[in-house]
């Protein structure tokens, strides 16, 4: 494994433990509306992206980084790798903060948005060959297939939210955005050629801005 990817995950899941032992610095770090608006303070649009609501939100976005994140580092190099993670992360929660700039209580946390942008920038280039195996199904499937049901689970949630959810759920549309625009940018041959899984891949997020921009169900 990548010492960058590796150390990435390691301070992942420290950080995350220490959240989970610790409520005040959990509050403190996680992506919030009404902090960022009214305090300015914007470490929490990067900072929430290491903290996590529990073991298997923490295990989930872990493990598809550890699956996703190897072939993003050597086809776009660990610039490109860092750029693609931590840029998805960025533009995901100032997604969410555009979108609840109305709902100063609105918070979440996660590397969701990070690890979405790795899942498109990756799928696009080759999404019938990168084969993945979701945790509790032993059969590997297409990478555009495992994309669409990560974005639909996603896209499930948002738009039927629970009770004391912190997942950064609307940080997956944005994360996404910015690993396909990048993707392409550097790949567009690639892009082009691969563009009907990708389109496949990206329905539920089509699903989700109709929702959002059309039938303003959100926010």
């Amino acid at each position: 494994m990548n010492i960058v990817l590796l150390i990435i995950i390691v301070i992942t899941c420290v950080t995350s433990y220490i959240g989970f032992q610790q409520p005040e610095l959990f509050q403190k770090y996680k992506f919030e509306v009404g902090s960022i608006q009214r305090r300015k303070e914007y470490i929490r649009l990067l900072s929430a992206g290491f903290l996590h609501g529990d073991w298997l939100h923490l295990i989930l976005n872990m493990y598809v980084l550890y699956a996703f994140g190897p072939f993003v580092i050597q086809v776009f190099g660990v610039v490109g790798f860092l750029i693609i993670y931590l840029g998805s992360i960025l533009l995901g929660n100032l997604f969410c903060l555009y979108h609840y700039r109305n709902v100063p209580f609105y918070s979440a946390i996660g590397a969701s948005g990070g690890v979405s942008g790795l899942i498109f920038a990756a799928v696009i280039l080759d999404p019938v060959n990168i084969r993945l195996g979701i945790l509790f199904i032993p059969v590997a499937i297409p990478g555009f297939i495992f994309g669409a049901l990560y974005f639909g689970y996603s896209v499930y949630m948002m738009l039927n939210p629970r009770m004391n959810d912190n997942i950064g759920h609307a940080a997956h549309l944005g994360g996404a955005f910015f690993g396909l625009v990048y993707g392409v940018a550097i790949f567009p041959e690639l892009a082009m050629q691969n563009a009907f899984y990708i389109g496949i891949m990206a329905l539920p997020l089509m699903y989700l801005a109709y929702e959002i921009f059309v039938k303003k169900r959100i926010g």
